[in-house]
């Protein structure tokens, strides 16, 4: 069973990587495609709020399909989809066909987030200590992976459907063979058989109001995270006057800090709890982003970009956790739910801010951020669980 557990774990990564690697290829291409399509960047923007939508309905799907038919069926059937939905996008030449190459793109994308991290929570209560938050940070691995791939391709002058095509080939393979790593089933300890047995109508009855409050949670922290995204670099060079090569490592910063905060939170997750993860972060969040939005100076900028990526770091793992864990039989439409409404969170926060600014300055736009940071760590309760409760009381009864 070790064994086999830990080849579930290493799949687990595989997919997660191969994930970032598809979606990270795109967005490599995606000014190749336009100039080949011949189409405005407002036009493209417009295009990729289908990408959203195609992953949005993807992600409702696969979860529904791995509470029916097993994640060990859905994760490759759904890498299959999503490796071989890539090179759509490459083909077409005039825009209509790009927009649905885009839905389909999407879909599959959608498809295989929500079931890897359906599979990411059976492999985490297997191993009944926290390893979701590094299953997310080899997702950023796979986003290098993809810039190291696409400035190969650009230098050997391989056109967009070539690169495309190739990456989901190797994606298909790598689907298929890392499929055999996956658990057949979603396991449940010998410990805890008896209280899950026990609870099940309970948890069944509770659950539902549970989870979209971590939905909501999951949309305010997916919306900073989207604006960190599209905002850091304009940020630096427009409101701090910072050259465009200074600016463009304000994004680079807030991902480093993200992916080692990945990195470290199972550790932390495992030593304090989910709810200081949440509570913690959110609040290190609200104090970084407070900083970029009020400071004229760009050293300090860069310190508040790093502090908002290492603080939103261990957020939604851990949201994404406590929704599969609340319901083991129904992980997938759980993770579909909070994954689902996140994911319009990260959509809508860069349109926000945009809209924003047509009242306010950028950088005094971010003070939305630290209001919803402070509102999630004010809620970060939420993810206390009732052994949680009983751990936390322990002491006392000495």
């Amino acid at each position: 069973m070790e064994h086999s557990l830990r080849a579930a774990r290493v799949a687990t990564f595989v997919y997660f990587i191969l994930n970032g690697t598809l979606v990270g290829i795109w967005v490599v291409q995606i000014p190749a495609v336009e100039e080949r399509v011949g189409i405005s960047h407002a036009t493209l923007g417009g295009f990729l709020v289908l990408l959203g939508v195609g992953a949005f309905i993807g992600m409702q799907m696969a979860g529904r399909l791995a509470d029916r038919l097993g994640t060990r069926v859905v994760v490759p059937a759904a890498g299959v989809l999503c490796s071989a939905a890539l090179v759509l996008p490459g083909l077409p030449r005039d825009p209509w066909t790009l927009a649905g190459a885009l839905l389909i793109f999407g879909f599959g994308n959608g498809c295989l987030d929500v079931s890897m991290n359906a599979h990411a929570v059976h492999v985490e209560k297997s191993y009944n200590r926290p390893v979701m938050s590094a299953f997310h940070a080899t997702f950023s691995v796979g986003g290098v992976i993809a810039a190291l791939v696409g400035a190969g391709a650009a230098s050997a002058g391989m056109s967009p459907a070539a690169t495309l095509g190739a990456a989901g080939a190797v994606g298909i393979v790598t689907a298929l063979v890392s499929a055999r790593g996956l658990l057949p089933v979603a396991p449940v300890s010998a410990t805890t058989a008896a209280e899950d047995e026990g609870d099940a109508t309970a948890k069944r009855r509770t659950a539902p109001g549970r989870i979209w409050i971590l939905a909501a949670l999951a949309l305010m922290i997916m919306l900073c995270e989207g604006a960190a995204n599209d905002w850091s670099a304009l940020h630096l060079r427009n409101i701090l006057g910072a050259p465009a090569s200074t600016a463009a490592f304000g994004y680079g910063t807030y991902a480093a800090t993200m992916t080692i905060g990945r990195l470290l939170a199972d550790r932390l997750s495992a030593r304090f709890g989910p709810v200081a993860i949440l509570r913690h972060g959110s609040a290190m969040a609200a104090v970084g982003i407070t900083i970029v939005a009020l400071s004229p100076w760009i050293w300090a900028a860069f310190a508040g970009w790093a502090l908002f990526g290492l603080g939103l770091s261990g957020c939604i793992p851990q949201l994404f956790s406590a929704a599969g864990h609340a319901d083991p039989s129904a992980a997938g439409t759980n993770v579909s739910r909070v994954a689902g409404l996140g994911y319009l969170g990260m959509l809508a926060g860069p349109a926000v801010i945009g809209w924003m600014t047509h009242l306010v300055a950028l950088n005094h736009t971010f003070l939305l951020l630290t209001l919803l940071c402070v509102i999630a760590a004010a809620t970060a309760g939420i993810l206390r669980t009732g052994s949680d409760r009983t751990r936390e009381m322990a002491p006392s009864s000495h």
